[in-house]
């Protein structure tokens, strides 16, 4: 694995079981192991949690660190609700609107104390921030790969060798182009396994685009637990 530099950088991938979660945990270990760099994760929106977020949780037993202050006072996880479906739909249902300035002051304030932050999505990049109505943006939709892009954040991709992740992964980097977002790394789901004729010709396929459309771009490895 090369070396990343310093900022923040969004994890999103395929799908809501594609391994997010696993994925930003084991490469924040390996960054700070590897690289001997500050690194910290946030979660973007939690949702079907109450108190901790669960997912901040599981990051930090990949680390092999405890929870931080960060993590106590909430600054890594700023907004939780209960109901576990798409922020937009889960927001709703609590009568409050998805803050994304909340959010932009606490990845703030992260930048300002770690080297690297990973920003872990909820669901894949299509997934709503907001309800599709006339006061939503100027009558449009706002999905998570509109914050992403209006940040200029680079992406990190979580996908696999499963059936059907082909088709995901290419839907997302179409997105990605068309708005502008840079893919700076996909992050290669071990679990499942998958066929191995499949999995050889998926990650074949993914190669060689990323090396026409962002050459820059890594492809890591995240071994099965």
């Amino acid at each position: 694995m090369r070396p990343f530099s310093s900022g923040v950088y969004f994890v999103s991938g395929i799908d809501t079981d594609a391994g997010k979660s696993y994925a930003t945990g084991l490469l924040a270990r390996r960054l700070a192991e590897e690289q001997g760099v500050r690194v910290i994760t946030q979660k973007f929106v939690q949702t079907g949690n109450t108190g901790l977020s669960e997912d901040i949780e599981l990051h930090r037993r990949l680390m092999g660190i405890p929870l931080q202050e960060v993590d106590l006072d909430g600054t890594t996880a700023p907004l939780i609700y209960r109901f576990p479906a798409s922020p937009h739909l889960a927001a709703a249902l609590e009568g409050r609107a998805v803050e994304t300035a909340r959010i932009d002051a606490s990845t703030e304030r992260l930048r300002g104390l770690y080297d690297i932050v990973l920003v872990e999505g909820a669901g894949g990049l299509a997934v709503p921030l907001a309800p599709f109505s006339a006061a939503t943006e100027g009558g449009r939709e706002y999905l998570t790969m509109d914050y992403v892009a209006e940040r200029r954040l680079p992406l990190l991709f979580v996908t696999s060798a499963k059936l059907g992740s082909l088709n995901h992964t290419l839907l997302s980097f179409e997105a990605c182009r068309a708005r502008g977002i840079e893919v700076g790394g996909v992050l290669w789901n071990l679990c499942p396994a998958g066929d191995p004729v499949i999995a050889a010709d998926t990650r074949a396929y993914i190669a060689d685009y990323l090396r026409v459309y962002w050459p820059a771009a890594q492809l890591i490895d995240i071994p099965a637990l």
